[in-house]
């Protein structure tokens, strides 16, 4: 295990690292880390906090991990970070952990976290999400799998960014984002579907053409028809969906109740309701 620490890391006499992690220069891990196999942690990379990091990780020079929440409301409660397997997590990348005691910040498996990154307190980032360079997730954002954001966005606290949708650089989310959307601007839009993502997916011919035409249909429905939104949000509830649509009436559903944020809105004909 020593051959794989640089001497000029500083390692709490608890922090637990399996015999594989490698450490680089002047990293400081805190006692109450733990770090799984063949992860590498780069120069000065901080690690701190109730912060648990699975297999197979690269953490970058400069990024820090587990650092006490920004959360004014935080009150020095136990609570933790926790980063899956065989993630990047690029230079500078900022991951706090939790507001109150027992919470979590998690992030799954196979994700990129791309430079100056910054994952506020009580984010959930699933699994296969790229985040470029810059962004910066405020408290309680909430990321589905496969979804993209581009560079120097900022999401507003408690968004809710769903499956395979594509957020275009330099965006200003202040609602939550439809799986399958493309969505940008400041004001943001939904610009269409993620054409590109869907093919990229890898479902069977058969079920990636029907995904993309009901997709399409749905668009059409939501964002360029007279009805207003709730009018073709309910309307949805009499097609027989492909498994995508029907994860997107569930997404756009739940996001329509009373305590959520509600939903980007797209180009209407009318302006009387942009949901």
């Amino acid at each position: 295990m020593t051959t794989l620490i640089h001497p000029t890391a500083v390692i709490a006499p608890g922090a637990e690292l399996h015999p594989t992690v490698e450490v680089g220069p002047y990293a400081v891990i805190g006692e109450k880390v733990s770090v799984g196999p063949n992860t590498v942690i780069g120069a000065h990379v901080v690690l701190d906090g109730r912060t648990e990091i699975g297999a197979r990780n690269q953490i970058f020079p400069g990024a820090a991990i587990g650092l006490e929440s920004q959360d004014q409301k935080y009150d020095g409660s136990i609570n933790l970070v926790k980063l899956g397997d065989d993630n990047i997590i690029r230079e500078y990348v900022t991951i706090n952990r939790a507001t109150r005691a027992g919470e979590a910040t998690e992030i799954g498996d196979h994700n990129l976290l791309m430079a100056y990154v910054h994952v506020a307190h009580n984010c959930v980032i699933e699994d296969h999400v790229i985040v470029s360079n810059a962004v910066s997730l405020a408290g309680h954002v909430w990321i589905e799998p496969y979804a993209r954001v581009g560079g120097m966005t900022g999401v507003h606290q408690f968004v809710h960014i769903g499956r395979l949708a594509m957020v275009g650089a330099m965006s200003r989310i202040d609602r939550d984002v439809p799986p399958y959307m493309l969505v940008e601007g400041s004001p943001p839009r939904v610009r269409g579907i993620n054409q590109v993502g869907v093919q990229r997916y890898g479902l069977p011919p058969e079920e990636e053409a029907a995904t993309l035409t009901q997709l399409k249909q749905v668009f059409r429905q939501l964002y360029r028809s007279s009805l207003t939104f709730g009018e073709a949000l309910a309307q949805l509830d009499d097609l027989e969906a492909t498994p995508a649509v029907a994860h997107l009436r569930r997404f756009l559903q739940a996001s329509s109740q009373a305590d959520r944020r509600g939903t980007i809105p797209g180009k209407r004909p009318s302006t009387k309701d942009e949901g």
